[in-house]
């Protein structure tokens, strides 16, 4: 793709209110950012550029002033960075994933790296240790389980179509959203996150909607038939379909799910849920089971997870690994000793440790995920596992501390905003020897470092690359009690 097509390609609410900010020429980029985001410097103010690495030089219209930064985007390329590399997607520049495509892999480990010192010291302002090199991911493309595809009554036309004067004979489309933008969906062709027959599925949904006439959902009206689009696989090669119909038209959906069923036998769990919501999320909704198991099972280190329609599980499942290996090491867990899982989930890294300990306790706030939790334990014959549903701050009475024992150790895996004041709270009380907090963002992960540092200090920092071609990193810290 050159430089003066991804121009044409990028969104264009990007370009509102050109005429009242400055248009600042031959820029240095000279950082990695947040939100996938380069940075330059003018006017002793920082800007953020979307798609383009350190050490371009680039001209930028302005599109958002703020006090101590600005926010633009790339109007012309004057001199390419040695770091750039040669985008494999061809949406790469309009599409809202991947925005390090363009960045090596080399390069991109480095900047995860520096992004998780600086949220440490800078956030969390606390004492650290030399924070360990971070873990790469051996797979740069197709390393995701599971990827969610939204239909929309009006795709996104692009830039380039536009330029080109043409006419655009099919507006509904199924892909991603584009960014800062919920009503427009971009239509995707390839996509090089989830191995085949991922694009092989979403095409053939289309493909008959498009041969029957089928309506997609307009988010604004809230109505039409085709809503979501899930897909899941596994290690073990099972493959989980789910439709997300924002319409209760029988005949239709029926239709739509004996083309699946025919045309990818391969499939072993195909299920559907109708959501007339305002809302995307089926967690309040009854799916049904169309055709094979209403599960698949992934696999790690001889033990088997059930995976549910609404169950989470890591979607990089060979980093998953090495990941929960960092965290067992970690950890270092003796045969008398109980652990506390917070915010379990289906109990995979219950599960994963539970032969190292003499008990594993499993806390969750969702009930369908303990279910599976303690199918996962039952089907692998785990006897040392106990696993609760509910708010953390609810359940830590001292009824339950006598019932499950004093955690000698804490695992903590919270969602991206962090864990709870409540639950910070609840660990200092408990003053377990030994806390490893396993992170997906590492700014709310320092927030609550600061918080625990009266009692705790840091003793080890292990980032890993769960998710390469974007910013995003987990990171792995161990938590020892001050003496």
């Amino acid at each position: 793709m050159t430089p003066n097509q991804m121009m044409l390609l990028l969104p264009r609410f990007m370009g509102r209110k050109k005429g009242r900010h400055p248009h600042i020429e031959e820029l240095e980029i000279i950082d990695a950012g947040a939100e996938g985001k380069a940075i330059g410097k003018y006017n002793e103010k920082v800007v953020f550029v979307p798609y383009v690495v350190p050490g371009d030089i680039v001209d930028v219209q302005v599109i958002k002033k703020r006090k101590s930064y600005l926010e633009g985007r790339v109007t012309k390329i004057h001199k390419k960075s040695e770091k750039r590399v040669e985008p494999v997607c061809s949406h790469f520049g309009i599409c809202g994933g991947c925005k390090w495509q363009n960045l090596g892999y080399d390069d991109q480990l480095m900047y995860k790296q520096k992004q998780v010192t600086d949220h440490l010291t800078r956030i969390g302002k606390i004492d650290l240790p030399e924070i360990q090199p971070i873990v790469g991911s051996p797979e740069t493309e197709y390393y995701r389980n599971k990827l969610e595809f939204t239909f929309a009554h009006s795709r996104w036309v692009t830039e380039e179509e536009i330029a080109n004067n043409d006419e655009i004979e099919e507006r509904r489309g199924v892909g991603f959203h584009i960014p800062g933008r919920f009503d427009k969906i971009l239509d995707v062709d390839r996509c090089f996150l989830q191995a085949d027959p991922s694009n092989a599925i979403r095409l053939a949904v289309k493909e008959v909607a498009f041969e029957n006439d089928l309506s997609f959902y307009n988010v604004r009206e809230h109505e039409g038939l085709l809503r979501n689009l899930i897909i899941r696989t596994t290690n073990l090669g099972e493959l989980m379909v789910l439709m997300s119909f924002g319409a209760d038209q029988e005949d239709n959906i029926q239709l739509v799910m004996e083309h699946l069923k025919s045309k990818f036998p391969e499939i072993t769990s195909l299920m559907y849920v109708v959501n007339t919501k305002q809302n995307d999320t089926i967690y309040d909704l009854d799916v049904q089971l169309f055709h094979g198991k209403d599960h698949i099972v992934e696999e790690m280190e001889g033990l088997k997870f059930k995976i549910g329609p609404k169950s989470f599980f890591q979607t990089n499942s060979t980093q998953a690994l090495k990941l929960y290996e960092i965290t067992r090491k970690l950890a270092n867990i003796q045969e008398e000793q109980v652990v506390y899982d917070l915010y379990t989930g289906t109990g995979t890294i219950a599960n994963f440790v539970a032969k190292y300990a003499k008990h594993v306790v499993g806390i969750e706030s969702v009930p369908e995920a303990i279910e599976d939790a303690k199918l996962n334990s039952e089907n692998n014959g785990i006897e040392n596992t106990s696993f609760y549903a509910g708010d953390m701050k609810d359940i830590f009475t001292e009824g339950f501390i006598n019932e499950n024992g004093k955690p000698d150790i804490i695992i903590t895996d919270p969602p991206r905003a962090g864990m709870h004041t409540n639950v910070v709270e609840v660990m200092l009380e408990l003053e377990a020897p030994r806390i490893v907090y396993v992170s997906c963002n590492a700014s709310t992960q320092a927030r609550d470092l600061q918080l625990l540092d009266p009692k705790y200090k840091v003793s080890h920092v292990q980032p890993v690359d769960m998710f390469p071609h974007t910013h995003h990193v987990e990171n792995v810290v161990v938590l020892t009690l001050r003496s």
